[in-house]
């Protein structure tokens, strides 16, 4: 009943156990299907379920024919145009990351839009190329294909130049990356970036924009550094660009921290300004077409000798088949970049469904990736992913669809059919320059660190082992490490989870942790418990360490010592040194009773107390004959609170009712509340219920367990615990 004026709610109902309530209340019958149901429905096929198929399958049928032509066209066009004019620089710039000549960064750009645009769920993303997985791409390339020394011996690299050669591994493993994230959608197994949580992807990403940003230093300073792949790259490679300090290309460098200061300065003010802004200020674009004119007005290149573009061939070349043997060279790099290329774009994919009420299918995404990488590796492309500054370009200038995508593949198009040329002379510093203050974002999560030390440690290691082994190690085991460093947090979590002692909250029928509240009440003699975690082999030796530090005794070290004094107490009652009188046992013996040595079976003392041949069952709180002396307990009642036990595993079921016995038999009465019914039905079925254990010990709630143990034990009533000082208890329940 509830009192609306005082919002207070009333409930009159029985004290149920779980067997009571089933008895009082009929359960459903609810046919579970078996595997084979799974299967037949799995490969049913009717009229519905294929239109069902070809739109998740083709995704663009759906959202074309709810499109808006008269809202939404011009918002696209301006999309394109914007988000296309950046994939043409981004396209370059990245390229130098994937260490390929820069016009294969278009082809990129191209290729993996137009299959998205088809096959993608996101309406938002930009599709191409994605900084991280180009360096992924750049590392594989240089350990095939390295700038100093022969390549590795692989067929097909016969007769052809360093940047065929390249092109090749970069298209080949990109294939590969292809067929990997289509065999995973396939299977619907795109729950696996689930695996990767926000702080991996924080740290990982942030490692990989620190091995950007030293990537880009030798364009930047314009020096001629080898590229290194593997362990400690990093560091080898910092070691030789700062052994060529000083033969910095000092037109490199002013012409790198113009363009940075000046892009990093008017992208602020985009985003001061972005609601007053129709479009953010394509300032890369500007200033690249500016360098480009500087570049060829003033003849840098000849000039002062810096390193410019080049030659951009005109149109698309021929398709290729993979080389497989690159295949075998590439399986374990390539996995790392399915994953990551996948993880990246599904993430920010599913910040713009969220924001412009729509849903993504992450395993139709992963066929989306897979198909857009095979049919652009075909054309020399290499693996895309999506960027985020691209992405949001194309969301902040409008864009309503995919149809923005693909327009901006065709910018990109007209640059490599038409206007390639004009941008030879563009300086590759400026590329590098470009690419450097892109990483920004990446590089400012660095302040997560102290905000996931002050509020989840667990989590701060994550971050900075992921960090730190991706920066060390290289992309590729950096990964490995955070996903190791991942996983054991969350096996100690739930190894060591958080136990409690609850009490009630005076008044109410709430529990809460003892230690947290004030006002509580502890009748003298109970416990109870709660674990916050599913219980399983890991961690049910913890458990039972807790729940002996919560209760303050050893029940199994108590049991032994009681049937050593039963075993005792019986020999000098054979002996007659111990008489029973109606006062209880009398001392009958004129010297001291020496404790006997004879320990009999051993496994006896793990089994109840047997007092068949005693004339009266002892009380072990009370004084014991003959100088005997067990340890008293205080507890006649532990409630176990299951409610947070999502499931317990065949060891952990076995040690929770070796627990239970050995409480059993030391006399105290043990309660398990608010357990999960498919737990229940579990330990019906694995036999964990007997003489001692039986399912009467299972209530629905905490409370109905406490009041029906104050109704058993009413002397617990009118005592509190030494921890509790307050009015009487009675009025609280």
């Amino acid at each position: 009943m509830m009192r609306p004026a005082a919002k207070q709610f009333v409930v009159a109902r029985p004290l149920y156990s779980e067997e009571s309530f089933s008895q009082e209340h009929e359960k459903i019958y609810r046919h579970r299907k078996t595997l084979l149901d799974h299967f037949k429905q799995y490969f049913t096929c009717d009229s519905k379920r294929a239109k069902n198929a070809a739109l998740s399958l083709l995704p663009v049928i759906g959202w074309m024919k709810m499109y808006q032509i008269k809202e939404w066209l011009l918002s696209d066009i301006v999309s394109g145009i914007s988000t296309g004019l950046v994939a043409v620089l981004q396209g370059l710039a990245y390229c130098l990351l994937a260490s390929l000549p820069p016009w294969y960064g278009l082809f990129s750009a191209f290729f993996p839009v137009v299959m998205y645009f088809f096959l993608g769920t996101s309406r938002h993303i930009s599709v191409g190329p994605f900084p991280v997985l180009c360096l992924m791409i750049g590392t594989v390339v240089t350990r095939l294909v390295p700038d100093e020394g022969p390549p590795a011996n692989i067929t097909g690299f016969e007769g052809l130049t360093r940047d065929e050669q390249r092109v090749i591994v970069a298209a080949s493993v990109s294939f590969l990356v292809g067929i990997m994230q289509l065999a995973m959608g396939m299977l619907q197994v795109g729950f696996v970036v689930m695996y990767l949580s926000d702080t991996l992807v924080s740290g990982f990403t942030t490692a990989a924009a620190i091995h950007i940003l030293v990537s880009q230093l030798k364009f930047v300073l314009g020096l001629t550094v080898p590229g290194i792949s593997g362990p400690l790259s990093i560091i080898y490679t910092l070691e030789k660009i700062f052994g060529q300090i000083t033969s910095t290309n000092i037109c490199d460098l002013v012409t790198s921290i113009v363009i940075m200061v000046v892009v990093f300065i008017v992208k602020e003010l985009n985003d001061r300004f972005k609601a007053k802004l129709p479009v953010p200020i394509p300032i890369e674009v500007i200033m690249t077409v500016i360098a480009c004119g500087v570049s060829y007005g003033l003849d840098f290149q000849t000039r002062f000798g810096i390193d410019v573009v080049g030659n951009i061939p005109k149109g698309y070349e021929a398709p290729m088949a993979p080389n497989l043997h690159i295949f075998q060279e590439t399986a374990v790099d390539a996995f790392p970049m399915a994953i990551v290329g996948f993880a990246v774009a599904f993430a920010v994919a599913k910040v713009y469904s969220v924001k412009h009420d729509y849903t993504i299918d992450g395993n139709q995404e992963l066929i989306a990736f897979g198909v857009s990488n095979i049919f652009g590796a075909s054309f020399k492309s290499f693996a895309a992913s999506t960027a985020l500054s691209r992405s949001a370009v194309q969301e902040s200038t409008g864009g309503k669809t995919q149809v923005a995508g693909l327009l901006s593949a065709i910018i990109v198009m007209i640059v490599t059919l038409f206007v390639g040329f004009l941008l030879e002379p563009l300086p590759k510093s400026v590329l590098g320059a470009v690419v450097i203050v892109n990483l920004k974002g990446m590089l400012m999560q660095f302040r997560d660190i102290p905000y996931l030390w002050r509020n989840d440690r667990p989590d701060c290691v994550v971050w900075v082992g992921t960090c730190l082994g991706a920066v060390l190690l290289g992309l590729d085991l950096g990964l490995a490490v955070g996903l190791g460093v991942e996983l054991l947090t969350v096996v100690f979590r739930a190894q060591f989870p958080r136990c409690s002692v609850l009490a009630n909250i005076r008044g109410t029928d709430i529990y809460k942790d003892r230690k947290d509240y004030l006002s509580i009440y502890e009748p003298e003699g109970v416990k109870i418990f709660r674990i916050p975690s599913p219980i399983f082999f890991a961690n049910i030796e913890f458990f039972r360490s807790k729940l002996v530090e919560a209760i303050g005794f050893n029940p199994l070290r108590i049991l032994r010592k009681r049937n050593k004094a039963l075993r005792m107490m019986k020999k000098l009652l054979k002996k007659g040194d111990l008489q029973w009188t109606s006062k209880g046992f009398l001392n009958t013996s004129c010297g001291p009773i020496e404790e006997s040595q004879d320990e009999g079976n051993v496994e006896d003392l793990d089994l109840a107390p047997d007092f068949k041949d005693l004339p009266a069952r002892i009380d072990w709180n009370a004084e014991l004959p003959a100088n005997i002396c067990v340890p008293r307990v205080d507890v006649h009642s532990l409630i176990l609170d299951f409610a947070a036990v999502s499931f317990l595993d065949i060891s952990a079921l076995k040690g929770l009712k070796t627990m239970l016995k050995e409480l059993i038999r030391v006399e105290v009465e043990v309660y398990i509340v608010a357990c999960d019914m498919y737990i229940l039905e579990k330990l019906h079925n694995c036999g964990f219920f007997d003489d001692e254990v039986q399912p009467s010990m299972f209530f629905l709630t905490l409370h109905d367990a406490m009041l029906h143990v104050l109704e058993k034990h009413p002397e617990a009533t009118h005592k509190e615990s030494a921890y509790d000082k307050g009015p009487d208890p009675e009025t609280k329940f």
